[in-house]
């Protein structure tokens, strides 16, 4: 049976905890690199390979901080890859769903592409319905990150650095940012991630998985169990910016304080799901995010494998994405065509359009001061 959520989430760092549980055979902690194509500017791009000491694999590219493929056991140690992947460099940069990605500078969406601060207004890129969506039309996920890896023990880690100019997609400020990905004999993924800026400017970080705990290329999602421990979730407009609301999930779509199947209201005709086509909201966490531990915010749970996957985080809110514009035009990396409901994301972050919200958590970023986020992503399996 799927486990209870106990206790609130916090603020900002992503886990990735992959329990290997059933595997006898030994491995030794590595992390390897291999090329992974060029990019239409000429840019190389590296394949980095994470395993543990059970033999569990975790890859990312550097364009974009991709994560590529997680494998993870099911009930009885078979391994599947449970995120959606493409099967080049070039789909990657072409192809505009984030898959797998490290989004910045602003992760959401920014109501009208612009936001005011300190008095000054920015304009941003509108690349979505008139507003900003994940940092622009050149975000952090098209950027090539610069890597170092390390390993200590049964730990090995990898350090993704970028530079964002001043003026970048409209925000200000130079933007020095830094995630850390860390595997170790647990089966824990770590992602830390950590910024410095020279101007007040805003910020909102996360990693865009798609899940899949069935495993990639398996279909629809609809049946696996969704909880998410939120008493209230952010109404949008018709194009999907916040109204300001915080509302009760109560007698709505959006009520998973108890195990629900993701798709027992997928379909409602509740205005909300309407404008998104499906799930595509904000989640208000419970409980204070004001501490450095990640805190729990979702379980998931897919009966047919016993594949479970646990988030935790120290940031406020929660996005619940149901890939709601997969049309089957996209061939994903295990060569099946990904249609609508094909997978979900857990994006922890502020909440959308925070910067033109003051009643929302704050997401300025000023001089002196260090952003600092932690998630974490823990995979397990059911007892039976």
């Amino acid at each position: 049976m799927p486990r209870s959520i106990s206790g609130p989430v916090s603020a900002a760092l992503l886990i990735l905890s992959l329990v290997a549980g059933t595997s006898t055979m030994a491995h030794a902690a590595s992390i390897q690199s291999t090329p992974f194509g060029t990019t239409q500017d000429g840019k190389p791009v590296e394949l980095y390979t994470m395993t543990n000491d059970h033999g569990l694999v975790v890859k990312f590219i550097s364009y974009g901080g991709v994560i590529t493929e997680i494998d993870a056991p099911d009930r009885n140690g078979r391994m599947a890859d449970v995120v959606l992947g493409l099967s080049s460099l070039h789909e990657y940069e072409t192809i505009p769903n984030f898959f797998g990605a490290l989004v910045g500078r602003y992760a959401n969406r920014i109501g009208g592409a612009r936001f005011t601060l300190d008095g000054h207004e920015y304009h941003l890129p509108a690349n979505n319905n008139g507003n900003t969506l994940h940092g622009g039309t050149v975000g952090f996920n098209k950027a090539v990150w610069t890597v170092t890896t390390h390993r200590s023990g049964n730990t090995v880690s990898a350090t993704l650095t970028h530079v964002s100019p001043d003026g970048d997609q409209g925000f200000p400020g130079t933007l020095h940012v830094t995630v850390t990905y860390t595997l170790n004999d647990r089966g824990e993924l770590r992602i830390d991630y950590q910024a410095t800026t020279d101007k007040d400017t805003v910020v909102n970080f996360t990693n865009h998985s798609f899940f899949n705990l069935a495993g990639n290329g398996s279909g629809s999602v609809e049946n696996q169990i969704l909880q998410i421990d939120a008493d209230r979730y952010t109404p949008t407009d018709t194009t999907q910016i916040p109204t300001g609301e915080l509302a009760t999930v109560a007698g709505t779509p959006f009520d998973f304080r108890q195990p629900t199947a993701i798709g027992a209201r997928l379909r409602s005709g509740v205005q909300q799901m309407v404008y998104a086509h499906g799930y595509d909201h904000n989640f208000v966490l419970n409980g204070s995010r004001r501490t450095t531990t990640p805190l729990p915010a979702a379980h998931a749970y897919d009966p047919q494998s016993g594949r479970t996957l646990d988030v935790l985080t120290t940031e406020p809110g929660l996005q619940v994405y149901t890939s709601n514009n997969f049309n089957g035009t996209m061939v994903g990396s295990a060569g099946t065509v990904y249609r609508q409901t094909e997978a979900f994301t857990m994006e922890t972050q502020h909440f959308p359009d925070s910067p033109n919200k003051q009643q929302f958590p704050s997401t300025e970023l000023k001089p002196g001061d260090t952003f600092r986020s932690t998630t974490i992503f823990r995979f397990g399996t059911d007892a039976s």
